[in-house]
């Protein structure tokens, strides 16, 4: 995929207006439709909206405040899009899911700054990497104890290899009464300045790795909402959470990072995600901002504050039969987003408008049943289009996805087709 410029243009409002999708949305999805159709492209089909996705990539450089973006390579999958916005300006690197696939990038793109997200302890995958000098210069793995450092040597001692960048994953949850109270994911047992530093001293210390960085990742900002509608105490509680967790955090990292610098010569310090990007920003300790699922727009930030971001990526499937009135069948859809199991990680239909999951069954493996009015308007052989939750869940569930291209009327046509992942036979977790 290619843009047709170096960047995206343009801004956005927090809300998302500005758009086609907001302004007409039953032009935008029937348009949608009528191209993939034209291109006479079989179902369950990935629709790949670029005006939606430049209004997304402008909305969260604004957001970022001039703090570069690494590009989540998890929320998209899609190697070709990867490549194009982490070489535009105001994006910097990646950060992989998986060492991997942080090696295939290395190999096969001009990415020179790819961060593994994750501590890697897959021999196979560490042998083959440490023996690329090519993927070792650019790619640094993620550490949180001296465990996984003594893999690494255990693979390959550091006689036999050139050292090995890593970068420190210091814990950024909030944690009240002495860590009874923890509020964010489980990640990283390195969360206090005493934690960090010993570890940092064991790396500069030890023969055969550079310490190069650091990440952090507070999702209990991140990657939760605080305008769910109909939650409006459980809004105002969160908001006040995420506050008083940023201010935190930013004296803890910042004090940290200070001290980090005096042992390591650091290149980078990553943090955030999509749903933090302003807070995060406000972290002067901060270089870098992952983000990627706001670039594809999935439905789960239709409940953020904040902003709110196109929904640029869309599928749809096949209507396959009608087992009673006011229902259609779909094949397939059962394309779950990870976290919790609750509704808000099922995928939402929204064209034709008026359908819902059937409640004893919802999105399935093989089949989703909708109920709706929608139902008497649609026959066999026609198309439901939904919207994913996050975005890896998506695009690791099909083998490509149609770029759609508008003309200044609107009008939508298919301009490419690019694989992902899985359609370039990788799979990686």
């Amino acid at each position: 995929m290619s843009s047709s410029t170096d960047g995206p243009a343009g801004r956005s409002s927090a809300d998302g207006v500005g758009g086609l999708w907001a302004e007409d949305p039953e032009r935008y999805w029937a348009s949608i439709d009528q191209a993939v159709s034209e291109a006479g492209l079989d179902a369950p089909v990935l629709a790949l909206d670029r005006t939606a996705l430049e209004h997304n990539a402008a909305d969260l450089l604004r957001r970022s405040a001039g703090v570069p973006i690494r590009v989540a390579s998890k929320s998209l999958r899609v190697r070709s899009v990867i490549t194009d916005l982490a070489t535009r300006r105001g994006f910097h690197g990646v950060l992989a899911y998986d060492l991997a696939e942080a090696h295939w990038l290395a190999a096969t793109t001009e990415i020179t700054d790819i961060l593994v997200g994750y501590p890697s302890v897959r021999r196979e995958a560490l042998a083959a990497f440490v023996t690329d000098e090519v993927a070792t210069s650019r790619v640094s793995l993620l550490v949180d104890s001296v465990e996984q450092l003594d893999v690494v040597d255990a693979v390959a001692p550091p006689a036999s290899r050139r050292p090995i960048r890593v970068a420190i994953d210091l814990d950024a949850s909030y944690r009240l009464l002495g860590g009874l109270v923890h509020i964010g994911v489980r990640r990283s047992p390195a969360h206090s300045r005493h934690d960090v530093l010993d570890l940092a001293r064991t790396i500069v210390a030890r023969n055969g790795f550079d310490l190069v960085g650091v990440m952090s990742y507070e999702a209990q900002v991140a990657g939760v909402a605080d305008a769910v509608p109909g939650r409006a105490v459980v809004n105002r509680a969160i908001g006040v959470m995420q506050r008083r967790s940023m201010a935190e955090l930013r004296r803890r990292r910042g004090r940290i990072i200070g001290e980090l610098r005096q042992l390591a010569d650091l290149e980078f310090v990553n943090g955030g995600g999509t749903g933090s990007l302003e807070e995060t920003a406000r972290d002067r300790s901060v270089t870098d901002i992952a983000a990627g699922s706001g670039l594809f727009g999935g439905h789960l930030f239709d409940g953020y504050r904040r902003f709110r971001p196109a929904p640029a990526l869309s599928f749809g499937l096949d209507v396959v039969r009608r087992p009673a009135s006011g229902i259609v069948t779909c094949a397939g859809g059962g394309w779950i987003a990870s976290g919790p199991p609750s509704p808000d990680r099922l995928p939402k239909p929204v064209w034709p408008s008026g359908f819902g999951f059937v409640g004893t069954e919802a999105a399935g493996e093989v089949q989703t049943p909708l109920r709706g009015a929608a139902a008497t308007r649609i026959a066999v052989g026609d198309r439901v289009w939904f919207r994913h939750t996050k975005s890896g869940e998506v695009c690791e569930r099909a083998r490509h996805v149609a770029i759609i291209d508008r003309d200044d009327t609107g009008r939508a046509v298919v301009g490419e087709v690019v694989p992902t992942y899985r359609g370039e036979g990788k799979c990686f977790l």
